[in-house]
């Protein structure tokens, strides 16, 4: 059975990237194959329990990343690497590179610490296209003050750190090339994702 491919989502909070989730699950099935839709941190009943403690318990860098990367190792053994291997395509609503952003370029922790923790975690992972949802944190800081919920550790932060997550993760995105596709999520849900769908028909034709 041919593997499935992994496909992940990224950005920034307010990027507006996981209205569109479903709207890539559609694609996916579209062409054929069946699709896991996940998330991180999360994916596992322990993944979703760590979850509830890094998004709503402020701590130290290290303590964030060790705690991500613990319930990455369990959603990669028991999840993600399954499906693929069954021949489900998955799509994970961020995966590491959510942790060298922020935890590295929000945060300031050293890259070399959350590289070895990918490297020991998923050695021989990586997805096969990355969606950035790409926009400015002013613009995205502004649409998660008006949708009025509660926010969580990583939603409080002032713009400065969405800035520095932002740097990251396109420094991330100019590092593989191969896999990063930037989507402009400056514009409406309609505009996006019509960048969104040309990307992935390019990606995947």
């Amino acid at each position: 059975m041919r593997r499935g491919k992994f496909i992940t989502v990224e950005g920034i909070d307010g990027a507006g990237k996981s209205s569109h989730l479903e709207f890539l699950c559609a694609r996916v099935r579209a062409k054929g194959h069946g699709v896991l839709l996940t998330r991180e941190p999360g994916g596992t009943p322990i993944g979703e329990q760590l979850r509830k403690m890094v998004l709503h318990q402020p701590m130290p860098a290290v303590a964030e990343a060790l705690l991500m990367f613990g319930a990455r190792s369990l959603h990669v053994n028991d999840v993600i690497e399954p499906a693929l291997e069954a021949g489900t395509w998955v799509i994970c609503d961020r995966f590491s590179d959510s942790s060298f952003a922020y935890q590295c370029g929000g945060r300031g922790l050293d890259t070399h610490v959350v590289a070895n923790l990918e490297a020991l975690v998923h050695p021989a992972l990586q997805p096969d296209a990355t969606y950035l949802f790409d926009v400015d944190p002013a613009t995205a800081y502004e649409r998660q003050r008006k949708e009025g919920r509660s926010p969580d550790v990583f939603e409080r932060e002032q713009v400065a750190f969405f800035e520095r997550v932002r740097e990251a993760y396109l420094e991330r995105s100019r590092q593989q090339l191969y896999r990063f596709h930037i989507i402009d999520a400056s514009g409406t849900p309609e505009m996006v994702r019509s960048i969104l769908a040309a990307e992935f028909e390019r990606t995947f034709a």
